[in-house]
């Protein structure tokens, strides 16, 4: 790849064993070319960026001293990893990063044997590490294991759970925790470096050991050492007692762009067994002064001149499905004081800005913890109060038992607004929201809406919040067809459907976003085209209609087939003893790979010419029969 630049160390260096040829000294111009040839390769491709940009450091350290990959090194979410990936043998294909056929955004197994789990949902690097950390004990290996997790992803309860695991283990593995929302006065930064060398330090380790052994002999003696450790480490970073408690030592906080004394500390941890902790402190975009000062900005980014920064957001050309979600918001709040909303730690991505500072005693951020959010939820509903839950598609995934549990089994009214359904583009399989409908529709007391156009999506709504149940509103990414929104406000009565145009062959019954593009087949197939708007209620007596009206039905969604919209309507045909031809149309029974969203709806022919022919296909088995 061509940037313009110059990188002649950064060049030199295909995979980490030549990271470690290197003497220590040129450590740090290889993080200045490093962070430099990031910058530009993110401009050219899109991606993560703030939070890589706090990384590089910190990446370069890891894998000077730990002998990857037969070391482990586990990365959490992955939003951190492009550094790792230009060491590691794909510095040349980062212009490929996030598109079809490409680099994929995440760590992936298949993709280098240096991404040791692949990742892309927040807080699971601590259970994986502990896994390989049992394996190798159990076959006698003395690989080190490395768990990355940033202070965002350690709010998360599978985090706590692992952390417990792992200290009552004694398991021979080191959690770097990635603190980049804190920072360090200078006074206690230096004496932090300081206390954490020596504290790590063989020579420490040593002489507590010995003391811990001639002092078990007097245990009230040995509890009063432990203690006193323990406080005077709690004097001077407070937050290091809970890691204490839980059975780690507590190493830090450290300077995480200090290369040296990241390099000295990793090597003096490295030769130490059990649990460690070390507490690395980052910033944010480090090195891109615009990404510094404004990290939440320049988290996820599309392309952009590293000279002139991100261009400001254009307002014409329509509403995403995301932001009419937060104008919904902030009208119905005006209207009922009952409503409160709340997200897992995706305010800016499921739009929830502007609510949150205009209704901040109504706004609750619950971090990480899909969980929480969903039980939270019904603890809010059982008291009378109305809670929108706004989550993406793929992170509903986490909170599935709550759901039906604490939500759907009680009949409590909770709505879901749930963002980034179907496929989702460069974020690839691991934020693609490909199973809602089938993970849904299954749940009793639960409606389920999907609208085809941005009105609609308002009307839903509001249509679920004003049910007494629980239910769900699901769109895609990005922008709907460019329907003109009503600001009025009107309940869509449940379970009914509408036909949106006429034919006399077929019956095309669309779900959601594929509304319009079955009304881009329709005239050339002489089919009717049928918003069926729920897919729990079903509007049965619409499918039987079309059923007797027609030679033939086929069904459009963007969700898995399996277990989807389609074979709900197929559910339906059979229970009433109806025959008829009918054609499943939606995602095939794989992980879609990531892409630009057009791309991937083309290759899993869900764009209109890949439906049309699709169709036109299997009409000519219609006609015979």
């Amino acid at each position: 790849m061509t940037t313009g630049f110059s990188f002649p160390l950064l060049e030199q260096i295909d995979t980490p064993p030549d990271v470690r040829r290197l003497p220590e000294t040129r450590l740090p111009m290889l993080a200045q070319e490093l962070r430099e040839f990031l910058i530009q390769t993110v401009a050219r491709t899109g991606g993560h960026f703030a939070a890589n940009l706090g990384t590089v450091e910190l990446t370069i350290a890891l894998h000077y001293v730990f002998n990857t990959p037969e070391d482990r090194l586990v990365w959490d979410v992955g939003h951190q990893t492009y550094p790792h990936k230009i060491l590691t043998g794909r510095r040349a294909r980062m212009d490929t990063l996030r598109r079809k056929g490409g680099i994929a955004g995440f760590p992936k197994r298949c993709e280098s044997p240096y991404d040791t789990f692949g990742v892309g949902h927040s807080s699971t690097s601590l259970s994986a590490a502990l896994g390989m950390a049992i394996a190798a004990e159990r076959i006698g290996s003395d690989r080190r294991i490395v768990a990355v997790i940033g202070d965002g992803a350690m709010t998360a309860g599978m985090a706590f759970e692992a952390l417990n695991h792992i200290g009552h283990l004694k398991s021979n593995l080191l959690v770097v925790l990635n603190d980049n929302e804190m920072s360090i006065s200078p006074n206690v930064g230096a004496l932090s470096t300081h206390l954490t060398q020596l504290l790590s330090s063989r020579l420490f380790s040593t002489v507590r050991e010995g003391g811990k052994k001639v002092l078990s002999h007097v245990p009230p003696v040995l509890e009063v050492a432990r203690r006193a450790e323990e406080h005077v480490k709690g004097l001077l970073v407070p937050e290091g007692t809970l890691f204490e408690e839980l059975g780690f030592h507590y190493f830090g906080p450290v300077d995480g762009h200090d290369l040296p004394t990241l390099v000295s500390t990793l090597r003096n941890l490295r030769a130490l067994d059990g649990p460690r902790l070390l507490h690395v402190v980052t910033r944010k975009g480090k090195g891109y002064q615009r990404a510094e000062e404004e990290p939440v900005g320049y988290h996820g980014v599309g392309t952009f001149d590293p000279a002139c920064g991100l261009k400001p957001a254009q307002s014409g050309g329509g509403l995403t499905y995301t932001q009419l979600l937060g104008e919904w918001l902030c009208d119905m709040a005006e209207q009922d004081e009952r409503l409160i909303g709340i997200t897992p730690a995706m305010r800016e991505g499921s739009g929830l800005v502007e609510f949150s500072e205009r209704f901040p005693e109504r706004y609750f951020d619950v971090a990480i913890a899909e969980q929480h959010a969903v039980t939270l939820a019904a603890g809010l509903a059982c008291d009378g109060l109305k809670p929108v839950v706004a989550i993406y598609s793929t992170f509903l995934q986490r909170a599935y038992d709550q759901l039906i549990h604490d939500v759907a089994l009680q009949n409590l009214p909770v709505l879901f607004a749930i963002d980034r359904a179907g496929l989702v583009g460069p974020d690839g399989p691991t934020h693609a929201g490909s199973f809602d409908y089938s993970y849904l529709r299954c749940i009793p007391n639960l409606v389920v809406m999907a609208p085809a156009d941005e009105n609609e999506c308002r009307q839903m709504l509001y249509t679920g919040f004003q049910l007494n149940q629980p239910a769900a509103v699901r769109y895609p990414r990005g922008k709907g067809p460019g329907v003109k929104v009503e600001r009025e406000m009107r309940a869509l009565p449940v379970g009914q459907g509408e036909i949106r145009q006429r034919g006399q062959k077929i019956a095309l019954l669309a779900f959601g976003a594929m509304v319009t593009v079955a009304e881009a087949v329709a005239e050339r197939l002489d089919a009717t085209v049928v918003n069926m708007r729920f897919i729990k209620p079903l509007d049965e007596a619409l499918i039987v209609q079309m059923a007797t009206e027609h030679r033939g039905l086929a069904t459009l969604e963007e969700n898995v087939v399996a277990g989807g919209a389609g074979s709900a309507v197929s559910e339906c045909l059979a229970r009433r003893g109806i025959v008829i031809p009918i054609r499943h149309i939606g995602l095939p029974d794989r992980f879609v790979e990531q892409g630009e969203r057009a791309e991937l709806l083309a290759e899993c022919g869900l764009d209109a010419e890949g439906v049309f022919q699709q169709l036109m296909e299997w009409n000519k088995g219609v006609d015979s029969e």
